[in-house]
């Protein structure tokens, strides 16, 4: 029994020493790689950058009071069309104490004066008709009457002003109305809310918030490495990540003569004119993303970029030609190139044999199934 189990144990060692040499000898063993076998093919090519921005109205107005005090009444919402002139709200006078009580003061003083001056008058009326007085003394009263009362008018529309904010002869500015045509975009206050005049010192607080949505741009920025090739005019093709499937053209109008430094790249920012179609609508705020054509070919010779080497300079490029069983390294003449597929100008035909990737690295560049 002893012996049977060292002979079984012997046979055990030697079995396992010739699968392992076995197993070193295939894994030394070179596997010839298989290609896929590429030809030329017509395809157009677009050479783009791409843009990060928003869409923006080119007109967006922000409405601010000129006057001090409290929302009383407001006539709209977001969402809702105006016209120019059209009434937005109207704001309740909170009076200075100090301005207040000196218009009382004066329009109090004016009443004296008007009371001093009628009686001076009637009391002299009398004494013109006997013919004790002249007519060019009793003008003089007239005149300091008239005064009088022209002053106690003033007061009195003086104080009106400091405690309501209009006058017998103006309506004030207690209305504010929309300065153009447009869509109001945001009413950030409401009815009971306080409200600071526009002037030097102060922006003022905003009433609302007008644009023109039939006149919008993109506003994005591009990178210094690219704003060299991008050109006044240059089409632009708009993609809005909140509509799906739908994209917009617009123009390129302005590139900004100066770059800002942004997270350590400089930025130049670029604004384009969006092109609405009728039907189609924008909102104010969408993210967006521009592609601006470079260069286009309708219909170019194009391989797959990836099955052409370069050469550690970058001034000459070659392909894998098939030749009989084998391949021969080509020169080609390399032209407009979007990333995917590259140009050729020179060098190889339509019906040219070429080594493209290997099966492997082309299931790697098409990644797992979906």
């Amino acid at each position: 029994m002893k012996r049977f189990r060292r002979i079984l144990f012997i046979s055990l060692g030697i079995l396992l020493f010739l699968w392992t040499l076995w197993f070193l000898y295939q894994k030394s063993v070179e596997v010839p790689a298989e290609f896929k076998v590429e030809k030329p093919r017509k395809h157009e090519l677009v050479k783009k950058t791409v843009a990060n921005g928003s869409i923006v109205p080119r007109k967006e107005i922000l409405i601010k009071p000129v006057v001090s005090g409290i929302i009383r009444e407001l006539y709209i919402e977001a969402g809702q069309q105006v016209k120019k002139g059209d009434q937005l709200a109207k704001i309740q006078i909170v009076p200075d104490m100090l301005s207040l009580s000196q218009g009382e003061q004066r329009v109090q003083s004016a009443e004296i004066s008007v009371q001093n001056a009628q009686m001076t008058f009637d009391r002299n009326k009398p004494l013109l008709d006997k013919g004790v007085i002249s007519a060019s003394e009793m003008q003089g009263y007239d005149i300091s009457l008239r005064n009088a009362k022209q002053e106690l008018g003033a007061a009195q529309e003086a104080l009106q002003v400091v405690r309501d904010g209009i006058s017998r002869t103006s309506a004030g500015n207690t209305v504010v109305r929309s300065t153009i045509d447009g869509m109001v975009l945001d009413v950030p206050v409401k009815e009971g809310n306080s409200v600071i005049e526009r002037n030097n010192f102060n922006e003022g607080t905003t009433i609302a918030t007008i644009a023109d949505m039939n006149d919008l741009i993109f506003q994005g920025k591009v990178d210094e490495s690219e704003v060299g090739k991008v050109k006044l005019g240059m089409p632009v093709v708009l993609t809005v990540g909140a509509v799906v499937g739908a994209k917009w053209d617009a123009q390129l109008e302005y590139i900004a003569p100066k770059g800002v430094e942004d997270q350590g790249a400089i930025q130049f920012e670029i604004r384009a004119a969006v092109k609405l179609n009728e039907g189609q609508t924008l909102r104010s705020g969408y993210s967006a993303n521009a592609d601006i054509v470079l260069e286009r070919k309708d219909s170019a010779m194009v391989v797959p970029e990836g099955i052409v080497t370069f050469n550690t300079k970058g001034d000459s490029a070659f392909v894998d030609v098939k030749d009989g069983e084998g391949w021969k390294k080509t020169y080609i003449k390399t032209g407009l190139s979007d990333g995917l597929d590259i140009e050729v100008l020179e060098g190889v035909t339509m019906e040219t044999e070429l080594k493209g990737l290997k099966k492997e690295e082309e299931e790697e560049e098409k990644g797992p199934p979906k």
